[in-house]
């Protein structure tokens, strides 16, 4: 074996698949197949499609997308929460000195036989990640273990930028999967990685571009606010420029698909989304929720699925969907 080789032949990380490297909360993996079934429907012939994610998160649309569909000759990730990218970066490009860095910390918490050990190493973690300027290396070390060490892999900061996720109940988490990071890192590799706004995202489209849209959902309440993993939160008059921005990308001959939380799920009068993105296509999808600390109110969700295009790989538009559609948008401006 090559000393570049030394310690995965390249057939070998070939045959691992690429996966999400962090816990996410709102991650796709669950919805990948619902999410294939609403891509435009002659997407496997777009010739050297342009992919676009602007809310990256976890990446479990990205992986999947990259590793399904060849066609995806250019990718293109964003996100304005600057630790996340770092992560992005540095599996990218340099997990050989990432991987050591998570095994050492991994091997500390295990060595430590009482939760209440492992809290403060945990809280000592946090302390000094909440320092900030740290370099690439340490910054994501302690990103990762904090993520799974933390309650639900909940990503969560306050006013002044400073994580506040309380410690999980974990004796064994796995912090280091070599294999997943020297995948991901050999995917990434194909990837151009932004930091910042949205909508810095469509200097970058081309002719054949797909974006996906993954933000931070509404709240369905004032007490299942998540969404605040930067210190700007991302309230109404944010999803209000997002869909302006959904215009933009139409405008210039690009598509769209959009997730977000489905408000009437909660209350049949809350019509935001559905007045919001009435000049475009609305599905509604089940998924699994599991923040809440209250086991009981954890399950199936509703949410949306949007879409600027009609024909779908899981449904090809006719004359009589048109009705319907029309008929729908006829009573959701009635709301406006």
């Amino acid at each position: 074996m090559t000393k570049n080789n030394l310690f995965k032949d390249d057939s070998y990380i070939m045959n691992i698949k690429a996966k999400p490297f962090i816990k996410w909360v709102g991650g796709k993996g669950q919805l990948i197949e619902q999410l294939e079934a609403k891509l435009p429907a002659d997407f496997d012939n777009w010739d050297n499609a342009t992919y676009i994610e602007p809310f990256v998160g976890g990446g479990a649309m990205l992986f999947y997308m990259l590793q399904q569909h060849p066609n995806i000759k250019r990718a293109i990730i964003n996100d304005i929460n600057s630790d996340l990218i770092t992560c992005y970066k540095t599996v990218r490009d340099n997990v050989e000195l990432l991987i050591p860095s998570l095994q050492e910390i991994q091997a500390r918490y295990y060595s430590l036989q009482s939760m209440e050990a492992k809290r403060e190493m945990f809280m000592a973690v946090r302390q000094r990640y909440n320092e900030k300027h740290l370099d690439p290396i340490e910054n994501t070390t302690k990103f990762f273990f904090l993520n799974r060490t933390c309650f639900n892999g909940l990503y969560r900061v306050n006013k002044k930028g400073l994580f506040n996720v309380p410690c999980g109940k974990y004796m064994k988490p796995q912090i280091c999967d070599e294999d997943t990071l020297r995948a991901d890192s050999e995917l990434l590799k194909r990837v151009e990685i932004l930091e910042g706004d949205f909508e810095q995202t469509l200097h970058y489209a081309q002719k054949r571009t797909l974006f996906y849209f993954d933000p931070p959902y509404r709240p369905l309440s004032d007490t299942s606010s998540f969404n605040d993993y930067t210190k700007e939160a991302f309230n109404d008059d944010s999803q209000i420029r997002l869909k302006e921005f959904c215009d933009k990308v139409v405008t210039e001959g690009h598509y769209f698909m959009l997730s977000n939380s489905d408000c009437k799920g909660k209350n049949e009068e809350d019509n935001f989304f559905d007045v919001l993105y009435r000049e475009y296509f609305i599905d509604r999808v089940m998924a699994s929720r599991n923040v809440n600390a209250n086991g009981s109110k954890r399950g199936k969700i509703s949410e949306l699925l949007i879409h600027s295009y009609a024909n779908t790989k899981g449904h090809q538009f006719n004359e009589k969907n048109k009705e319907q559609l029309q008929y729908t948008t006829i009573k959701q401006m009635a709301y406006a």
